[in-house]
């Protein structure tokens, strides 16, 4: 990964990206600290603090710390990911999206503008809430019109702001702008992560407590890193034979190619569909000043793996559940092992020891079910570590399995696209000498 960073940097072209990806990563930051004028941060803070669910805490940490201090960018990105999660899916309930889909580049440009409108409307519906929701009960130092209006209008213009911030980096820059933008909130929120790690269990102890404690943290922060990055990179790979052809004189074909499915094939998105349907009620009870109740401590995830109480760890096993779930259901809309089958039969390509057609359905719709098994046991695993350390060892940190797998994910195909780049470059600096 150095050695790929230190030779983009020796060419013009792919430097200049990367110093413009950075420069909008500063302006994303900088933004992230503007205050909204007319909000009393003060009580949002002392509201923040008192919410035992995790809804808002794990909002917080994918905003960079944006929704805690009120800033321009409070809602961040998140508008935007929740209106490409509808998009894809209502891509495969609406015939008319998923003929756009299937129409190459101009399709994906009219799908993509709808997501925009859709970003915008959605930003508009939860600043709204939130203007309102919070702000007779002391966000806004006087209730009134247009310190209303001047919340919505600034949450709405911040998301819209930072989509194309986004669009931008992904157009002029490196990676994926949107996925590179979520990477530094998120890393924005380790430090404060350490910082509580430090305070929890090294301040003030013993110095040979305080290494144990130091080594055990490192270890399973590595540990956790290096399942992740074997989850991501995991594949199960499905040899294809095309066969031989006459094509004029010459016999065509008969070359061997591979279907590569990956073990994570949903990727983050089984986790954050199953965190998301567990703390929508509790986002609702902390609305209504019912954060309290019983049965909310049974989704929050500081609860889980608590020794004293184990009662609420009846959570976690519908977390793993939903997980499961999501993964299978996730996959299902994505990947169409029929069209893939019949695509193979068209181009004269078969799986070994497969008939073509619907044995061929069959058989990838099999290894699908085991593949995609062992990758929600392997994201159960990832996001599971965090929770157990936290609810067995007191460990309160928003960092974890989730925003390590977009972390990694993220930056092992920023990594990807860099040396797409350079050997793109290699090629055309090659056909020109």
């Amino acid at each position: 990964m150095f050695k790929t960073l230190r030779d983009a940097f020796k060419i013009k072209d792919i430097r200049t990206k990367i110093f413009y990806t950075f420069l909008m990563l500063v302006v994303v930051r900088i933004g992230s600290q503007l205050p909204i004028p007319g909000v009393n941060r003060e009580y949002f803070s002392q509201w923040f603090a008192q919410q035992t669910g995790d809804a808002f805490s794990f909002f917080n940490a994918v905003t960079g710390g944006s929704f805690l201090e009120m800033s321009i960018f409070a809602l961040n990105i998140t508008p935007y990911i929740t209106s490409s999660i509808i998009m894809q899916l209502l891509t495969i309930v609406i015939p008319k999206l998923e003929e756009m889909h299937k129409d190459g580049e101009d399709g994906r440009k009219k799908i993509a503008s709808i997501t925009r409108y859709v970003t915008v409307v959605l930003a508009l519906v939860q600043s709204v809430a939130m203007s309102v929701g919070f702000g007779n009960k002391g966000l806004l130092q006087e209730f009134n019109f247009i310190n209303v209006l001047t919340v919505v209008v600034a949450l709405t213009a911040g998301s819209a702001m930072l989509m194309w911030i986004g669009e931008r980096i992904t157009e002029k820059g490196v990676g994926n702008g949107i996925s590179i933008v979520l990477l530094i909130n998120i890393v924005s929120r380790i430090p404060a992560d350490l910082g509580t790690l430090y305070e929890t269990f090294m301040k003030g102890k013993t110095p040979a407590y305080a290494i144990l404690a130091a080594v055990i943290i490192i270890a399973v922060i590595v540990l956790t890193t290096v399942v992740t990055i074997a989850l991501q990179g995991a594949e199960r790979r499905i040899s294809v034979q095309y066969a031989k052809k006459m094509q004029g004189r010459k016999m065509v074909g008969g070359q061997s190619t591979h279907i590569p499915l990956k073990v994570n094939t949903a990727g983050v998105i089984p986790i954050i569909f199953a965190s998301s349907l567990m703390q929508f009620p509790v986002v609702i009870a902390s609305l209504i000043g019912k954060s309290g109740s019983e049965w909310v401590k049974y989704l929050s995830t500081s609860n889980w793996c608590d020794p004293d109480n184990l009662k609420y760890s009846i959570g976690l096993v519908v977390y793993i559940v939903l997980v499961v779930f999501f993964a299978y259901f996730y996959t299902s809309i994505t990947f169409n092992p029929l069209e893939v089958a019949n695509n193979l039969k068209k181009q004269g390509g078969f799986i070994p020891g497969i008939r073509p057609g619907s044995p061929t359905s069959d058989y990838l719709n099999k290894i699908l079910n085991n593949i995609i098994f062992i990758g929600a046991v392997g994201l159960i695993i990832v996001a599971g570590i965090p929770i157990f350390f936290n609810g067995v060892f007191g460990a309160q940190v928003t960092f974890g399995g989730t925003s390590l797998i977009i972390i990694v994910g993220v930056v092992l195909e920023t990594i990807k696209q860099i040396e797409s780049q350079m050997l793109v470059r290699h090629y055309k600096g090659f056909l020109n000498d």
